[in-house]
C-alpha cells in the first residue's frame, strides 16, 4: 500500500504497546518500522526492466524476515532514543510495526511473496485498493488523538478500524465474487479462473476478470445493498506464438515475458498497435482494458537484449468523471 498507511499502520500496532511516558517515541519508531520493507525498491537494474518486479515485496516483506527485520530497524532507530527507552522496547515497537507491512501488502492485488523463501507465490487477498482515503484517515486521526491524550485506547481503536475495513474488504470480494460468477453463467461461459480486485480508493466498485476458453472478459461490478454490473471489454488470452511468432523463443526478451507472466499471475494480453504485452488486471477505469503497464516487445531487438518497460498510469478528467459516476451508481462505462 502507498508509504502513508503502511507508517501509520505501523505506528498503530507500536503505539498498543507503548505507555505515557514514551509515547511519542515509540508511534516515530513503529512509524519507520512500517515503512521499512519498502527500501526493496532500490533493488534495481538499469538493463533489466523485470529485476525490480522480481525483488519488490520478497525477502523484506516475507513472514520470516520479520524479526531480522525489526532488528534492523531497532539498531538503526536506538542510538536517537536511547537516553530514554532500552533496546528491547524499541525492538518490541520495530516488531509490531515491521510485521505488518507485508500482510498489509498481501490484502492488496499486487502480489506479496509473504513465504518466501518456501514459496515464490505472489499472495493478493485483493480486498482492499492500493490506496484507500476511507481506510487511512481514520486510522491517522486516531493516532495523532493518541499522541496528544498519550493514551494507546485510541491506537487499540485504530487497530479495531484497521481490522474492520479488512473484515469488510473480503465481504465485499465475496458478495461480489458471487455475482461475477453468475454474470458468466448467464453468458453461457465456462469461468476457469476468475479474480477481483477493488477499484481505486473504495470498496464499492470492483474489477472482475475471468477466463473463458481463449479469452478474458473484464467487467465492473458495483456492490451496495446489492451488485449491478458494468458489461466491459474481452481480449484474446496472450499466446506467443499467436502474437509473437517472428520472436525467437529462446530470445531474452521471451525469458521476460515468462517472468512477467510470473508476476501478473499469468493474465496477459497483447495490445496489438503499441506491440506491449499487458498486465490486464489493471486499469484505470475497471470495466476496460487499458493497459497501465506492460513489456514493449521489439521483433528487432537482438536476441541477448531485454524488453522495454512502459507505464502508463495517467487518469484524464473524462475518465475521472466516468469513475465517479460509476461509483455513485449514475453510469456504467463504455464497452
Amino acid at each position: 500500500m502507498d508509504p502513508i498507511t503502511q507508517g501509520a499502520v505501523g505506528a498503530a500496532f507500536a503505539q498498543s504497546t507503548s505507555k505515557k511516558n514514551n509515547f511519542l517515541q515509540i508511534t516515530l519508531i513503529g512509524f519507520l518500522a512500517g515503512l521499512a520493507p519498502d527500501l526493496d525498491v532500490f533493488i534495481q537494474s538499469s538493463d533489466d526492466p523485470i529485476f525490480f518486479l522480481e525483488y519488490h515485496r520478497q525477502f523484506t516483506h516475507s513472514l520470516i524476515f520479520v524479526p531480522f527485520g525489526s532488528l534492523i530497524v531497532a539498531t538503526c532507530t536506538f542510538p536517537l532514543f536511547k537516553n530514554s527507552i532500552s533496546f528491547k522496547v524499541v525492538y518490541k515497537a520495530s516488531f509490531f510495526g515491521y510485521a505488518t507491512h507485508g500482510l498489509l501488502d498481501a490484502c492488496t492485488s499486487y502480489g506479496t511473496q509473504i513465504f518466501w523463501p518456501f514459496s515464490d507465490e505472489r499472495v493478493a487477498w485483493n480486498n482492499i485498493s492500493i490506496v484507500d482515503p476511507l481506510f487511512t484517515i481514520p486510522i491517522v486521526t486516531l493516532i495523532v488523538i493518541a499522541i496528544i491524550r498519550k493514551k494507546n485506547i485510541f491506537s487499540f481503536c485504530a487497530v479495531g478500524w484497521f481490522s474492520f475495513y479488512l473484515f469488510l474488504g473480503f465481504v465485499q470480494y465475496e458478495r461480489t465474487f458471487l455475482a461475477a460468477k453468475d454474470l458468466a453463467y448467464s453468458r453461457g461461459h465456462k469461468a476457469e479462473r476468475l479474480t477481483l480486485k477493488p477499484s481505486f480508493g473504495n470498496l464499492i466498485l470492483w474489477k472482475s476478470i475471468y477466463k473463458h476458453e481463449d479469452n478474458y472478459f473484464v467487467d465492473a461490478f458495483r456492490t451496495v445493498n446489492s451488485s449491478s454490473w458494468c458489461s466491459g471489454s474481452s481480449t484474446k488470452v496472450f499466446d506467443f506464438d499467436y502474437h509473437l511468432p517472428e520472436v525467437d523463443r529462446n530470445s531474452q526478451q521471451a525469458k521476460d515475458i515468462e517472468r512477467f507472466r510470473w508476476f501478473s499471475e499469468d493474465y496477459l494480453g497483447y495490445h496489438k498497435e503499441k506491440h506491449l504485452v499487458t498486465d490486464i488486471r489493471y486499469s484505470m477505469i475497471p470495466n476496460q482494458i487499458a493497459p497501465m503497464w506492460g513489456l514493449v516487445i521489439d521483433k528487432e531487438r537482438d536476441v541477448n537484449e531485454h524488453a522495454s518497460w512502459w507505464t502508463s498510469q495517467s487518469l484524464d478528467e473524462s475518465q475521472l468523471k466516468l469513475f465517479k459516476k460509476m461509483i455513485i451508481g449514475e453510469v456504467c462505462g463504455a464497452s
